[in-house]
């Protein structure tokens, strides 16, 4: 992924036609962890001009069920592709089928207490109680060799694992923020062309994202680089800006080739 198309290279054809954006939230949409106004007008303006924009995060149900209704967007699906949390307030979409979730909880609670044997410096995320298909501790101070054996015990109990800039995941094995968009992409905008969708991230947990067999139009934020080694999927395009500005760069872009 030494070289990336920057969004310049895109056709005006494709740019105009986009209806949706598909985009992960922390370091993608957020600037040094944080929402700015430029960020937020950037929504107003899309949604202005008939452009959805669809959350994809790594973050809690609990954390995306307030946040869904506060932004100008039509929604958010959590914990990577577990559960879609409407904007207008309706009944949230489980998009992963769990029968129990107490037991479920159990067994995440397990193969965490068997990592943490092998890896005893691993915390709890603070958000991770409010949390309904993954399970959750931070990634702060872990190395790519960790994280890569993370992933292989994770493997063996028969559990999928992730992580972005702020968060490890156990998850689901079949639980990815890509067949999450695709559910949702059936049941709500079955009109929409693959051309008409564009998917936006900047870490590993993003990388079904970029798949380009599903998704033809992909964008990075330009800290995407920073996990270029980890990427099964390059991006289809590249930001210049990193975080939220390079998603307002995106946006700003898409309402240009509308003027």
């Amino acid at each position: 992924m030494s070289y990336l198309p920057l969004l310049e290279a895109f056709e005006l054809e494709l740019i105009t036609n986009i209806r949706l954006i598909a985009t992960d939230m922390d370091g993608t949409m957020t600037k040094r962890g944080k929402l700015s106004s430029d960020l937020v007008r950037a929504l107003e303006d899309l949604e202005a001009n008939g452009v959805i924009v669809l959350i994809i995060t790594g973050r809690s149900a609990g954390w995306v069920s307030g946040l869904s209704s506060l932004l100008p967007v039509v929604g958010a699906i959590c914990e990577n592709g577990g559960i879609f949390y409407p904007s207008n307030g309706s009944n949230p979409l489980p998009l992963t089928p769990i029968p129990h979730i107490p037991t479920h909880r159990r067994q995440l609670a397990a193969t965490f207490a068997r990592l943490q044997a092998e890896f005893p410096q691993i915390q709890e995320s603070s958000d991770n109680p409010f949390r309904l298909t993954d399970w959750t501790f931070d990634v702060a101070g872990l190395t790519t060799e960790d994280l890569d054996r993370l992933s292989s015990l994770c493997a063996s109990e028969g559990w999928g694992f992730t992580f972005s800039t702020v968060q490890c995941h156990i998850k689901p094995i079949n639980q990815d923020k890509a067949t999450g968009l695709l559910q949702m992409l059936a049941a709500n905008w079955n009109d929409f062309t693959p051309h008409q969708v564009i998917t936006v991230g900047d870490s590993p947990n993003d990388d079904t994202l970029f798949n380009g067999e599903k998704f033809p139009l992909s964008v990075g934020v330009a800290n995407v680089l920073d996990y270029q080694s980890q990427l099964t999927y390059p991006p289809a395009y590249i930001t210049t800006a990193p975080e939220a500005d390079g998603f307002c760069e995106l946006a700003r872009y898409i309402l240009k080739s509308r003027s």
